[in-house]
């Protein structure tokens, strides 16, 4: 068969497939992800920053792009690899198929490759760096651009607004500040369908600034990398604690414990998919959740904190959320506001609702 793309691993694996999307060579981390649909908010999710992502589901392309359902405007995913792809979709709303839009933002992709050992082996060793390059490139050859090129650790500056952003409501029974570190849209959808009117400032905003707008309440994005890769915002949450009411999506989560004093740790291969059970400790409920990070909070670390856990994954025990009641902040670690996916984790917008409430009452800014 006459291949012409391959991936290789920087242990050594070669995985070798036919190339569409752009044709570039690139260093990415390999990460997979389970969600059987929801192609196009993966790719244009920017929590995937410098990450290659290997889809479980083996078809992928069917239902094209739509304008409409795209998480950012410019999609930064590393690549794409999968094992079969639908250049001719069937659906009323796409408008590209996914090949177009790849090669229109200089992302590879790989397909024709045996997606289910490439899976196994990184959840048997963990993610780790790999080269997309051309199938002539030698194993030797491919090591030696492993070895000097590391990836980059500026994913959330490169993925946040460098500029204020308004997102009014319909209804304006509320309003927030959002720190985006890498900000899914749906998001603002959700907090808009609420009444909340949010104003989404970049990841480096100091407090003064975020406290200038007269907030009801502050919200923490959800975005890629390491969270301890951005201090800059650590601190102004550590600034902003006990002064507005704060929610915590994701990174967002991560980035509320480190500025409580918690610490974080990465995980092997990390969670990606619409399919993770978590258990709500507060009314013992199990919600199916939608989950992409690469990080967790480190359960021990936060006994030093005022902060409790509120929720636990139910397949490795890893911290899914804290909270502080006097404080009024929370947070967690799973997508309330995936689409498509999961819908159990909405009510928690509410909860944000009531802690903006309350924190008019009892809160002096």
């Amino acid at each position: 068969m006459n291949f012409d793309r391959k991936i290789i691993m920087e242990t050594g694996e070669e995985y070798y497939g036919y190339g569409f999307g752009a044709d570039v060579e690139k260093v990415c981390e390999i990460v997979f992800n389970t969600s059987m649909v929801g192609y196009q908010e993966i790719i244009s999710d920017p929590s995937y920053t410098y990450q290659a992502v290997v889809m479980t589901y083996p078809l992928i392309g069917n239902y094209g792009m739509a304008v409409d359902d795209y998480e950012t405007r410019i999609p930064t995913i590393g690549a794409l690899i999968v094992r079969e792809y639908n250049d001719e979709p069937s659906n009323f709303r796409s408008e590209k198929s996914v090949d177009e839009v790849l090669k229109e933002y200089n992302i590879p992709r790989i397909q024709g490759l045996d997606t289910r050992k490439l899976n196994r082996s990184i959840r048997d060793f963990g993610s780790r760096k790999v080269l997309i390059t051309k199938a002539e490139t030698t194993l030797e050859e491919g090591l030696e651009i492993l070895k000097k090129t590391e990836v980059p650790k500026d994913a959330v500056k490169c993925v946040s607004r460098k500029k204020v952003e308004f997102y009014p409501a319909k209804k304006k029974d509320y309003y927030v500040v959002a720190i985006d570190c890498g900000m899914k849209q749906n998001i603002v959808r959700s907090m808009n369908a609420r009444g909340i009117n949010v104003t989404v400032v970049p990841y480096n905003t100091t407090t003064d600034v975020v406290l200038s707008y007269h907030p009801d309440g502050v919200f923490l994005s959800n975005g890629p990398g390491d969270p301890t890769d951005v201090p800059e915002t650590i601190q102004t949450v550590r600034e902003l604690i006990g002064k507005v009411p704060i929610f915590g999506i994701c990174l967002g989560h991560q980035i509320l414990s480190l500025a409580y004093g918690g610490k974080t740790y990465k995980l092997k291969f990390g969670h990606r998919g619409g399919n993770h059970p978590v258990k709500n400790l507060k009314n013992n409920r199990i919600e199916i959740t939608s989950q992409n990070h690469s990080y967790a909070v480190d359960e021990e670390s936060l006994k030093d904190t005022p902060l409790t856990v509120t929720h636990i994954n139910l397949l490795d025990n890893t911290v899914e959320g804290v909270e502080c009641e006097k404080d009024f902040s929370f947070s967690v670690q799973y997508h309330l506001e995936s689409a498509p996916g999961p819908q159990d984790s909405a009510y928690l917008f509410d909860e944000f609702i009531r802690n903006m409430n309350a924190g008019k009452e009892k809160m002096f800014r």
